[in-house]
């Protein structure tokens, strides 16, 4: 990872569309990876669940979005301020994003 900028801001996003979600890596450690995503309307695929090797925490600080996990009926809505916890191999997919403005997310990925 190249080293991190010295300063910015969370919630600063791009004008204009963006093609896809947007991640930017902010700090790397040894076992952690913090990253920002920004998402404006992105889902995951119809029938696609991530299984990921590592440990993830997630904060929603703008924006809407469903999380869904493969063990529960139903998606978690989250809003800002709302956090979760994917342990490692706990099947998950994003449900839908708000598509009227950015959702932001703050990701700690660690082994």
């Amino acid at each position: 990872m190249d080293a991190p900028a010295p300063w910015g801001n969370l919630l600063a996003v791009p004008d204009g569309p963006l093609d896809g979600e947007r991640f930017d890596a902010l700090l790397a450690g040894g076992a952690f990876r913090l990253e920002r995503i920004v998402s404006t309307g992105q889902s995951s695929p119809p029938g696609f669940w991530y299984d990921q090797e590592d440990g993830e925490w997630v904060a929603l600080l703008s924006g809407a979005a469903e999380l869904q996990f493969e063990d529960e009926a139903e998606p978690r809505r989250l809003a800002p301020g709302d956090w979760l916890h994917i342990a490692p191999h706990r099947r998950h997919r994003v449900h839908w994003t708000a598509q009227d403005q950015a959702t932001v997310w703050l990701a700690i990925h660690y082994r």
